[in-house]
């Protein structure tokens, strides 16, 4: 029972099956087949508007592929310190900009706010040739806390970062979740709130290595066959890419996949804050929990064979659980009473000793 990542998950069984109808007979490469031709049109219907369509392997390629598009060399891209493009992407973003530097806004519960990132660009140094010039603003969308940006405070950013001429990134791995969590339409938190480009996320909501980057602008996408190709992303078996996020969006598999993650998480968020010495970090609204737990709690979860990770080093007593598409409710029943059992026991055992003073 693992609730360490959503990328500790398999395949759904939709998307294999389209593996496996993708896998007959033969198709041109490199883009060229009638599954990737498909695309285009399909998420142009699903964002209700004309978008240009790249299909990648890998969220960080997806970003960092995206973000060379509207930042040169000597760029700034502005993000959360949080983001997964300043933590856990080994530089790609540095490497494939040719240089560009992140500069982190720290804000509450993962979001870079309106208001903060005006009173940075207002001491940027924009024209100033000694400086890093601002570029491009890029957000999470879920937040890598596990919370939501409403569409408003997209257009708040966005409206921000044109003003002085940034383009506007979205981060999707968890889009689906963001979408099932605000019950909006992907277009309501994209292109009509100003976002130029996003990295739309498929790998952890059931497909087996799949994303996809959307341009909006479309002019913006002029350059980017190239970027795809020189990074080694331009797959020559591409349909298999094409294939997933076709059964993805088909349906509305991703939204049904999102939802369920998203209950799951509910689930154990509010059952887990009724426990003596539980507190929420975040609030959480898609699929991801950061609680503080009590320590005998931690350790038992674990000792049962529950799966998660410690979030700020070994010894914390913050956590981090994630839930998926094909998280049982069997076992985030099991996690819940277990965590009861175990705080139960820590409280009585407080009760014992303060009785012996």
């Amino acid at each position: 029972m693992n609730f360490c990542s959503d990328n500790v998950t398999g395949v759904a069984p939709e998307i294999l099956a389209a593996l496996t109808a993708a896998n007959d007979g033969a198709a041109m490469p490199y883009g060229n087949d009638e599954c990737t031709q498909r695309l285009e049109a399909k998420f142009s219907e699903l964002f209700e508007t004309s978008v240009t369509v790249f299909p990648v392997a890998t969220g960080s390629a997806a970003n960092a592929l995206a973000l060379s598009v509207i930042a040169p060399p000597f760029g700034a891209i502005y993000c959360h310190p949080e983001s997964h493009i300043n933590v856990d992407e080994c530089g790609a973003p540095e490497f494939y900009t040719g240089g560009a530097k992140l500069v982190t806004i720290p804000s509450a519960n993962g979001k870079i706010g309106a208001t903060d990132l005006a009173e940075v660009l207002k001491k940027a140094g924009a024209g100033v040739v000694h400086r890093v010039q601002p570029a491009a603003v890029s957000i999470t969308q879920a937040t890598e806390a596990g919370t939501v940006y409403t569409a408003l405070e997209i257009q708040h950013v966005a409206d921000v970062a044109h003003a002085h001429n940034l383009g506007l990134h979205m981060d999707g791995a968890r889009f689906a979740n963001a979408v099932v969590s605000l019950g909006c339409t992907p277009a309501d938190i994209t292109w009509r709130a100003g976002v130029d480009v996003l990295s739309f996320g498929a790998t952890k909501n059931g497909a087996m290595a799949a994303e996809a980057v959307v341009f909006f602008n479309c002019d913006l996408a002029k350059t980017f066959g190239y970027r795809r190709k020189r990074s080694g992303h331009l797959f020559s078996k591409m349909r298999f890419l094409s294939a997933q996020l076709e059964a993805y969006i088909t349906d509305d598999l991703w939204l049904k996949n999102a939802a369920h993650a998203n209950q799951m998480a509910a689930k154990i968020a509010v059952n887990l804050t009724n426990l003596q010495g539980a507190k929420l970090c975040h609030p959480v609204q898609a699929n991801e929990i950061f609680i503080q737990l009590p320590e005998a709690v931690i350790e038992g979860l674990l000792a049962d064979g529950f799966q998660f990770y410690r979030w700020e080093g070994e010894e914390s007593t913050i956590v981090r659980l994630v839930t998926a598409f094909n998280t049982k409710e069997e076992d985030v029943t099991a996690f819940i009473k277990s965590a009861e059992r175990y705080s139960a026991a820590d409280y009585n055992i407080a009760l014992d000793e303060l009785a012996k003073v």
